[in-house]
């Protein structure tokens, strides 16, 4: 909403909008007001998860009854002076609407019964007889065409208003008003005084929880995701050199044209981490190369044009081959993987799976003698083995790739696992080019195996299982894939 005000447009836009520096013409203004076609699109079907949201939208209402529930979509944030970044609204906004337009804002607006009416507030068309379109540097003639705000009910299926009609209703809020802060400057400030912190944060934890589990649209959504996710690991498999190196860049590169093709973008900064960069669970800045004889950590997922993200790792050995030392670990992790992914069932508790697989890394770094004379209970109940593990074994996955962070402690960490629960579990070893208290030759080996597990009726589906895990299959795999 705080964009829909005074633009702050940089002289150097005014410029380029005026016809460098020329002003504009009263002739020239009258001319751009005429001679264009009706474009209003009357044959619009629903968006496929209309009938979802509008689900989500009455479980929200009935959890708040008679209370004014705002959800903005969030503004575009500043790159750089006039520069802005690629527009991603909030989560929560999507989960509940299905709309991903900027400046945007839904409102449950309590009834006498303490049922609810949903709103979105949009943007409508640019008016072309003021000039709007045109005049405005952020214009749809600049930044393309908008739905009408009539488009826009049909596909989102509520009412639709003008958003520039917002703040007198949010002036003229009374009673309970809970609000997702964060998103929209100008939604909190319209809301300063109407609101809690103690309620907001409520409203915040209870978006987070209604996305723990996922319905057959974001069930879908996801695998589509993950198939994406593995095609675009194929790529990257293709690009690697056996005898020369490949800039850890080219790498990231690849894997997002594939997510931009079949998805709206990477859900996550991808991690193309080299050699040692392995050892850096973070390793973002891909600005290393890939060299024979190395392994490459590729940490990556494709996010969907719905925004469900995959998040998958693979370790592969550049050349296509592990060598011994690094097969025993690939073969440690990929053993304490598989024992996390056997815990996850319906009923069992979310550490479970996270305590199987540390037990089993446990259990190799004991073998190795890195605990020295301690057994594998005392280095386990110490937590010896994090020096090499760092992380927890999983999280979340959805429309964020760390999924539902704000639910409450004893519904997600401390919970148990139902079905329509969708996580990670992606154990690793990681030791670091300096560590003096493990062998050199294991020095620099960083190896994590991640896959999204969707929790069935039965026990579990591997969401990602289009990707090969034991060290075996990915040298077969990446033997087939460079032909």
């Amino acid at each position: 909403m705080d964009q829909l005000g005074e633009l702050g447009e940089s002289d150097e836009n005014k410029a380029r909008k005026n016809g460098l520096y020329g002003g504009v013409s009263p002739e020239l203004a009258e001319n751009m007001k005429r001679g264009w076609a009706d474009t209003e699109r009357r044959d619009l079907d629903p968006i496929p998860q209309a009938d979802y949201t509008a689900r989500r939208r009455a479980a929200l209402s009935a959890r708040f009854p008679g209370e004014l529930l705002v959800v903005p979509s969030g503004n575009p944030k500043v790159r750089s002076n006039d520069t802005d970044y690629p527009f991603r609204p909030s989560s929560d906004y999507v989960h509940l609407t299905g709309d991903q337009s900027q400046d945007a804002v839904l409102v449950l607006e309590p009834g006498q019964g303490g049922e609810h009416r949903a709103v979105a507030y949009l943007l409508p068309r640019s008016d072309r007889e003021s000039g709007e379109f045109w005049s405005d540097y952020h214009g749809e003639l600049w930044d393309g065409r908008r739905n009408s705000l009539t488009e826009n009910e049909r596909l989102l299926g509520l009412p639709c208003r003008d958003v520039r009609t917002l703040p007198e209703r949010l002036a003229a809020a009374t009673g309970p008003v809970r609000l997702l802060r964060g998103h929209d400057a100008g939604v909190d400030a319209a809301l300063h005084d109407k609101v809690t912190a103690e309620r907001d944060t409520a409203f915040r934890v209870a978006l987070s929880e209604m996305r723990l589990v996922k319905d057959e649209f974001e069930i879908a959504d996801l695998r589509h995701a993950c198939r994406a996710t593995a095609r675009g690991f194929e790529d990257a498999v293709r690009l690697l050199g056996t005898d020369t190196p490949t800039p850890e860049r080219a790498i990231e590169g690849t894997f997002r044209m594939r997510a931009r093709i079949e998805g709206n973008d990477v859900g996550y900064a991808s991690i193309c981490a080299a050699g040692p960069h392995a050892t850096t669970l973070h390793w973002v800045r891909n600005d290393g190369e890939t060299r024979p004889g190395e392994l490459l950590l590729l940490d990556a997922g494709v996010e969907s044009r719905n925004l469900y993200t995959a998040d998958v790792t693979r370790t592969l050995p550049v050349d296509g081959r592990f060598t011994p030392v690094q097969r025993k670990v690939y073969d440690a992790v990929y053993e304490a993987q598989s024992a996390g992914i056997a815990a996850v069932r319906p009923g069992a508790k979310y550490r479970d799976f996270h305590h199987a697989a540390q037990r089993v890394l446990t259990e190799h770094l004991a073998a190795w003698g890195l605990f020295g004379e301690r057994t594998v209970d005392e280095a386990y109940e110490l937590g010896l083995f994090r020096r090499w593990t760092l992380a927890g074994t999983g999280h979340m996955l959805g429309l964020d790739v760390h999924d539902c962070a704000k639910a409450r402690t004893e519904l997600y960490v401390e919970g148990t696992l139902e079905p329509g629960m969708v996580l990670t579990v992606e154990p690793g070893l990681y030791f670091q080019s300096d560590d003096l208290t493990v062998p050199e030759e294991l020095r620099g080996i960083g190896v994590r195996i991640e896959d999204d597990l969707l929790v069935t009726e039965e026990g579990n589906e591997n969401l990602s299982a289009g990707l090969p895990r034991a060290a075996g299959d990915v040298e077969a795999w990446m033997a087939r894939l460079r032909g």
